[in-house]
């Protein structure tokens, strides 16, 4: 059974920004299927909007077209939820809220971002839900 994992903005993002790393590697994974990305509306809009920002990609060598096919791609395999419920107030930071809802709406076993001390201080706890950062996923999926 494949793994479920909620991939946040900032792994989409750092993935992009360098040739190489464990971010990379959280998407390969993603699009050879060896896991498989939860989406939803939310995700989306964000990743959507952050990949627009021309100034935080000056220095990258991936065009805006390759990133624009890289992501939808990416978002084709995805397996996207309705997030039906909102569990708030939770994580400090609203944008790791929606994070965590679309992983326990998915049944997600994963939420894998570079922001894991955002979601250290939630109000509610999900045991079912690990935050991790890309390299621990990376490992646990060898």
């Amino acid at each position: 059974m494949l793994k479920l994992a909620v991939i946040d903005t900032s792994v989409m993002i750092a993935a992009l920004l360098s040739g190489r790393g464990q971010s990379r590697q959280v998407l390969r994974l993603c699009l050879t299927r060896r896991c498989e990305s939860l989406m939803g509306h939310k995700l989306f809009l964000e990743m959507e909007a952050v990949m627009a920002r021309q100034e935080l990609f000056r220095r990258s060598l991936v065009s805006s077209a390759e990133r624009l096919a890289l992501f939808r791609a990416f978002a084709r395999i995805c397996r996207w939820v309705e997030v039906y419920y909102l569990w708030r107030p939770n994580v400090p930071d609203e944008s790791g809220n929606h994070v965590l809802e679309l992983a326990v709406a998915g049944g997600a076993e994963f939420v894998v971002t570079k922001n894991t001390r955002d979601f250290q201080s939630s109000e509610l706890l999900f045991p079912q839900v690990q935050v991790v950062k890309p390299e621990e996923f990376v490992r646990r999926m060898r």
